[in-house]
């Protein structure tokens, strides 16, 4: 349980940390703010055009074997970025992604193997280690250079030490499984046929790339919202930062509650209004209001990216098809969202005013909730 949530308190600082020295890397290396934003929309391609990649590497190599190899992409990349040369960071912010990409298909099925019991418990500290590497990237790597005085190459490798400690304390559980059964083994060597042809595994995985677009579009532009309202640079990135802080607790406590105080259908309607709300609100009084909208906004994109990742556990019947729908939702959910930054930037450009994007995001909920009720009725995906 404890390497579980170190591994998942890698999967976003390494590439969060890269928003908070935009301005920084952009000023020493001559980059344009459009190169700049690759370095943000890359490793969201590689999750979604990888995913496929992770259950056979999986099958190939073992979970654990798998996973451990997600951390040393992921110590490797950030080595990478202490060259002085755009190529390198480039190179190692896609060998980071390729890390995640793998670690994010995997984990749910490790959940769904060695914690069947606990699926919603364990889910809700997966997500919320995702949540807490994220505010943690985002609050405080400016402070770290500047009170060391450290190139933003190193600030970024320093990431890297969380890496190894995830490896190091990961590295026993490449020697803790036991042998399975031949006819265990025959069928994790195949992978599974049809899922793409069953309509809850697409309920699941329109789930998954509705909230992912939603939550990466407002993450990549409330700043700036906030900004062009008036508010002054250091607050509108500490308001990101606060809204992730939030997000740790809707994204730990939405798993835990299903199935006992509420429903799954009904979580999703209930972070899809939070996240309405704290939308209306940044069209009505962005800065006034801004912790108020960024507290409800945190609370329901933490919940639905917890629904996200339950789902993909609680629809599969074994781990091999958690691999499979785990890697069908987030191949189609993180190209979708890799879409969202870009398209809500264009949409800005062409109205003049934040107002037609925010408007948009608050259409996108309709569908979410759709699709979202799906995925949260208690059956599993067919497929053999």
């Amino acid at each position: 349980g404890v390497g579980v949530i170190l591994l998942a308190l890698n999967l976003r600082p390494a590439l969060v940390a890269v928003s908070p020295l935009a301005g920084t890397i952009r000023a020493d290396s001559g980059m344009s703010a459009a190169a700049t934003s690759l370095l943000t929309a890359l490793p969201l391609l590689c999750f979604g055009l990888l995913a496929p990649l992770a259950p056979r590497l999986g099958r190939r190599l073992g979970m654990e074997r798998s996973l451990l190899a997600t951390m040393a992409l992921i110590c490797a990349g950030t080595a990478l970025r202490l060259l002085d040369s755009v190529v390198a960071l480039f190179a190692g912010t896609i060998v980071i992604g390729a890390g995640i990409a793998v670690a994010n298909v995997l984990l749910p099925g490790l959940i769904k193997r060695d914690f069947p019991a606990r699926a919603g418990l364990m889910t809700g500290l997966y997500s919320m280690s995702l949540f807490g590497g994220a505010a943690l990237a985002a609050g405080i790597t400016v402070p770290v250079q500047q009170a060391t005085g450290m190139s933003w190459q190193a600030t970024l490798a320093c990431w890297g030490a969380l890496a190894v400690v995830a490896l190091v304390c990961w590295l026993p559980q490449t020697r803790a499984r036991t042998r399975v059964s031949a006819d265990a083994a025959r069928q994790a060597a195949h992978p599974v046929r049809g899922l793409w042809r069953s309509p809850l595994a697409w309920q699941v995985t329109g789930f998954m790339g509705l909230q992912s677009l939603s939550y990466y579009a407002a993450a990549a532009w409330l700043p700036t919202m906030l900004k062009d309202a008036g508010m002054s640079a250091g607050d509108a990135g500490w308001m990101l930062s606060f809204s992730s802080l939030l997000g740790i607790a809707g994204s730990f406590l939405a798993p835990v509650v299903v199935g006992r105080r509420l429903r799954a259908g009904t979580l999703v309607t209930l972070g899809a209004v939070l996240c309405a709300a704290g939308f209306a609100g940044m069209l009505v009084a962005p800065v006034g209001g801004a912790y108020v909208w960024m507290t409800l906004l945190g609370l329901g994109q933490g919940a639905a990216i917890s629904l996200a990742l339950l789902f993909i556990v609680q629809r599969a019947p074994d781990t091999r098809h958690t691999a499979q729908l785990s890697s069908m939702a987030q191949c189609f959910g993180y190209i979708l969202a890799a879409t969202g930054p870009a398209v809500l930037g264009a949409v800005h450009d062409a109205s003049g005013s934040w107002t037609v994007p925010l408007v948009v995001l608050l259409v996108l909920l309709v569908p979410q909730i759709a699709v979202g009720w799906g995925a949260a009725r208690p059956r599993h995906v067919s497929g053999r």
